[in-house]
């Protein structure tokens, strides 16, 4: 998987101490839509980058679950550069092996980051168990809580939580629906 641009800076360190924004400012996003083949696929961009991939049944769930995950940010939906990364995202779930080439505005914990920096070298058609990734992370004992930043994982698919499974290679829960990740495991091993 190719990204162009990868900001792995917490919300509140996501900008250089240059163009920091108050604590109490507001952080504009833009965001659109689409139907693809595993149901609705939302796409929220900040200047940055794009900072959600959402995936579920319908656009309006998926915009209240954007608008859950950021509270504070003023949100404006219809975007034109947003609709062509959902169609990006499409592309990408229909024919993996081509990549998902954009800008990244990555917002979490060091941890979180380290965890997803790592499944980013995941390759398509390759998965990984959640105390292999700890292993990769030099922390063995640290498989519950890598699950956990894979729960909390706001990019699906640029972020390939859904090549995580569990020991015995059982495909364990995924925040977007298992039958979703079944489905993008199947098209990746055939691509």
């Amino acid at each position: 998987m190719t990204l162009s641009t990868e900001n792995y800076s917490t919300r509140e360190d996501a900008r250089p101490a240059s163009r920091k924004q108050p604590r109490n400012a507001v952080t504009e996003v833009h965001f659109a839509a689409g139907q693809g083949p595993l149901g609705s696929v939302l796409v929220a961009r900040t200047e940055a980058g794009v900072c959600a991939i959402l995936l579920g049944d319908h656009p309006r769930e998926l915009a209240l679950d954007l608008q859950a995950r950021m509270p504070q940010a003023r949100l404006t939906g219809a975007d034109a550069l947003c609709d062509d990364y959902v169609s990006r995202v499409i592309e990408f779930i229909e024919v993996p092996r081509n990549g998902l080439d954009l800008p990244l505005d990555v917002q979490g914990t060091p941890f979180q980051k380290r965890v997803w920096r790592t499944l980013q070298s995941v390759p398509a058609g390759v998965t990984v168990t959640y105390s292999e990734l700890a292993r990769r992370l030099d922390a063995p004992d640290s498989a519950r809580a890598v699950a956990r930043a894979c729960a909390t994982n706001p990019l699906a698919l640029a972020i390939p939580c859904h090549r995580v499974v569990g020991k015995n290679g059982s495909l364990t829960g995924y925040r977007w629906g298992v039958d979703r990740k079944r489905a993008l495991l199947a098209k990746e091993a055939h691509s």
